[in-house]
Parts: structure tokens; sequence; C-alpha cells
């Protein structure tokens, strides 16, 4: 979900080709549904209704529908693109703002969520080590970190082998749409899926891990802070 790559330098004012295919990849009702099924695989159900929940990278907002039809109000939500932030219709108050630097007091947040965002981020580990700081900076000590990230198991190898045929392409609007969403974020996205030992260690720096899975070509981490 989310950031295009190239939020982390100057946005250009023309439509973006990274959150064109982004916008044909599924259809909003769709995206809700996956982030449902995510949150309540999560264990979303048992969170406290009043819990203070941010999700960065939150793009267009589906992610905050979602948690909104789950019953939680005390929303924000943290991108750096504009145009996905205006697509968003719901009560969450959103941020244009860098992960790097969340603009959220210490030790404010419940639960804080990324959503197929942090394998944008430009260099690794320095981006990611400071982006994990900044989440565990704001949750509290009783908090959750949780993440869902492109991850290279045997099945995400195979959708990348189908991506690369033309004529796959050519019969699926969502394989085309992938696969130019990763045309656009080549670099970040390969250094993301060719580095898991280190993304895991800087995740295991700041987070105990509570829940984690490498399935289905996705990374799906629940920690809470370390002291």
């Amino acid at each position: 979900m989310k950031p295009a790559p190239h939020q982390f330098a100057n946005a250009a004012p023309a439509a973006d080709p990274w959150e064109a295919a982004y916008s044909r990849f599924e259809t909003p009702e769709q995206e809700i549904r996956k982030f449902l099924a995510r949150l309540k695989e999560s264990g979303a159900h048992g969170w406290p209704k009043d819990s203070e929940i941010v999700e960065l990278f939150c793009g267009r907002g589906n992610g905050l529908h979602a948690l909104e039809q789950l019953g939680f109000s005390r929303l924000e939500g943290v991108d750096l693109s504009p145009r996905l932030l205006a697509q968003y219709t719901g009560t969450a108050k959103c941020t244009v703002g860098d992960c790097r630097k969340l603009p959220f007091a210490d030790h404010s947040k419940d639960i804080v969520i990324v959503q197929g965002g942090l394998h944008h981020l430009p260099t690794l580990p320095a981006d990611l080590e400071q982006t994990f700081a900044e989440i565990r900076r704001v949750l509290r000590p009783t908090g959750r970190a949780v993440f869902v990230e492109p991850w290279s198991t045997p099945f995400l190898r195979l959708v990348h082998v189908i991506c690369e045929n033309p004529l796959a392409r050519k019969l699926s609007v969502k394989f085309d749409a992938l696969a130019t969403m990763i045309e656009h974020e080549r670099r970040t996205y390969e250094q993301w899926l060719t580095q898991p030992e280190l993304v895991l260690a800087i995740a295991e720096k700041h987070f105990a891990p509570i829940q984690q899975s490498f399935a289905w070509g996705k990374w799906r981490f629940i920690g809470i802070p370390r002291p």
C-alpha cells in the first residue's frame, strides 16, 4: 500500500505513474476487505476500542477505513503524498509527514501500523533504523508495532516471474499494475527484499516480537517496544 518511492524526493505536480498503477491494482473496496482480514489476523478484535492508533504510509486511507469498521475512532494517518491523502474521506486525522520524524509526543500512542510502506524507504539501514526508533519513541510501553511488508517467499518469487510475462500483463490489469509499481520502485524494493537479516535485526533491536510469520510473500510482525 501506500507511498510511492518518489515521495522522499521533491514531488512533481503531474500525476505520478506509481500512484496511477497503485490505483489500478485494486479498488478501495477490495483494499478495505484486505486490510480488514489482516487486522483480524493480527488480533485487532481484542484491542481496546479507545486505543490511539496511527497508521504510517496510510496512502488513500483504506487501512483507516478498515479500522473504523472495526470500531476504532481515535485514529491518525501519516503519509508523504498529499495526492493520496486527498482521496481519504473518513474521520481520522491525516497529516502529510515523514515516518522518520513523526509529529507525535513521546509515549503518546497505543498502536502504530505500517502496511506496505517500509520497503519504500530510500536507504537501508539508516532510514529503517530512524523509522523504527521513531515508532518506538511514540509508543507507550504497553503499545504495539504492527508491520506487514513484502517478503521473498516462493510465492512472491512466482508472482515476480508472472509479472515479467508480457502476455500475463496484457491479460491481467492487476499483474500489469503490480509490474508497473515494481518498475518504478525497483531500487528500494530489491534493496528491501535482498536484506532480510538486516531488516529483522533492526526490528528486533527496537521491538520484542510477540507474533511473526513469513508466508504468501508477506512478513507479518507484531512487537512491543523495548525499554
